[in-house]
């Protein structure tokens, strides 16, 4: 762990410029993109972001159950 504690979780994100932010999440699920982290002791947050335009739109977050 760094001095700061930067490192103390996991945050794994999918953009979607053509779809939305529920597709995000799921293709994150789907594709079990976590996988990797877990059992490392660290709280996993899964991000889908949509873009409107060129900018952020809407997006939701998930907290992974501890393993």
């Amino acid at each position: 762990m760094t001095e700061n504690g930067i490192d103390k979780d996991i945050y794994i994100f999918e953009f979607k410029f053509e779809g939305d932010k529920d597709q995000a999440l799921t293709q994150i699920k789907e594709k079990k993109y976590f996988e990797k982290y877990q059992g490392k002791g660290k709280k996993i947050y899964l991000f889908g972001v949509e873009f409107a335009d060129s900018n952020v739109g809407e997006w939701v977050v998930e907290k992974l159950a501890d393993f």
